[in-house]
């Protein structure tokens, strides 16, 4: 099998340099091309990145100049459209370490219309889930237990286990990639646009697969989230940086899908319908316009929002004049009114889950929930509308 492997970096080298060693230690009789994309790194990644082509054919590099960063998000789809040269690719975290054997599980389920993800051997950094190994074989490529890691892998190979979860890494054909238009940039430079694109893979009719019998060890988070070369104050804390644009990039997926992310236990997504929601509020204030306005299509209010648009707008790319007015929509099949003075907790938990109790509950007219006064005109869904940028 001939793969490109698709690994953003910006200030890690050291688990880059770990991850290269796995990859040529591991990659078994495939050909596999390592692309790496240096993100305005200040480490020596660039110099880097120069002696490894001209040591090893199969290594490609693109770099963003800087000095802003672009994130993988931009980064992945410049490697994926103008770098990888092969039909398959697979997203690649500069902190993994490529097991014996998991090429070998990626092309024996790796098809058009399927995505293929290996199993993550994690260390105790985040809390567990059942849809990885929790091991700790070191936080550190210093400190890694490959020889101790070697010998637990067949404890861990399940061959006639697979299950259906996505997420990195995961294997797909470019085509399929392409088709959908990639990564969203309104999640730049990061966070969230996994879970976007996942859902529009889904929706496009791509199926998943995860194998139980191919493995990475993770390090976790040492793209940027966690990664102490860039702002993260250690391992066990995420950066400031990447808690703000995860918060940006919360609110822009609420605002393009209607709700938070969604997925069941092993991680497969769980879509809920896209419907046309107004949401018109009597007595507002700058609070609750900042809580609800993701939450809608359009939003309706009686003070000035001027100065709401003035300060979100930096966040997104979505454009907020269009979304906010003081006159109702004349155009909106699902609306919800709202009274500031009465507006509670339990009535905004309402607002979170209104795509399923639409869904599950809804039809034409007119009804109340809690203090929510809510009247369904239409319930078209947009959902395959969200499918291809």
């Amino acid at each position: 099998m001939k793969i490109s492997l698709i690994q953003p970096a910006r200030n890690n080298l050291k688990y880059l340099k770990w991850s290269y060693e796995a990859t040529r230690k591991n990659q078994g009789d495939h050909e596999v091309e390592i692309c790496v994309a240096d993100d305005a790194s200040t480490d020596g990644t660039w110099d880097w990145c120069l002696e490894m082509m001209d040591k090893d054919p199969l290594f490609k590099a693109h770099r963003n100049e800087g000095p802003d960063r672009l994130g993988h998000t931009i980064l992945y789809d410049t490697l994926i459209n103008e770098v990888a040269t092969n039909d398959i690719a697979m997203i690649y975290h500069a902190d993994m370490y490529l097991c014996p054997d998991a090429l070998d599980n990626v092309e024996k389920h790796i098809k058009p219309k399927t995505i293929v993800s290996l199993t993550r051997i994690e260390p105790p950094l985040h809390p567990d889930g059942p849809e990885k190994i929790l091991w700790n074989g070191g936080v550190e490529p210093e400190e890694f237990l490959e020889q101790d890691l070697l010998v637990k892998l067949s404890e861990f190979t399940d061959n006639n286990k697979t299950t259906e979860g996505i997420f990195a890494p995961w294997a797909f054909y470019r085509k399929d990639f392409q088709e959908i238009g990639g990564h969203d940039p309104l999640y730049a430079p990061q966070s969230k646009e996994d879970s976007d694109i996942f859902n529009r893979f889904q929706l496009n009719g791509v199926k998943f697969i995860q194998t139980w019998a191919g493995f990475v060890y993770h390090m976790t988070c040492r793209g940027s989230r966690r990664n102490t070369n860039d702002k993260a104050v250690n391992i066990y804390q995420d950066s400031p940086e990447w808690l703000a644009q995860n918060m940006r990039s919360t609110r822009n997926f609420i605002r393009k899908w209607g709700h938070f992310v969604k997925h069941d236990a092993l991680m497969k997504p769980i879509i809920p319908p896209k419907y046309n929601v107004s949401i018109n509020i009597t007595n507002s204030n700058p609070r609750l316009i900042e809580l609800l306005e993701p939450w809608c299509d359009y939003l309706c209010v009686d003070i000035d929002y001027n100065e709401y648009i003035q300060k979100e707008q930096v966040n997104t790319t979505m454009d907020l004049s269009n979304r906010i007015s003081n006159t109702p929509s004349e155009t909106a099949e699902i609306i919800v009114n709202i009274d500031g003075k009465t507006f509670t907790n339990k009535d905004f938990s309402y607002i979170q889950q209104l795509s399923l109790i639409i869904e599950n509950n809804g039809e034409i007219g007119e009804f109340r929930l809690e203090n929510l006064d809510i009247v369904i005109k239409a319930m078209n869904e947009y959902t395959n509308q969200l499918i291809k940028l």
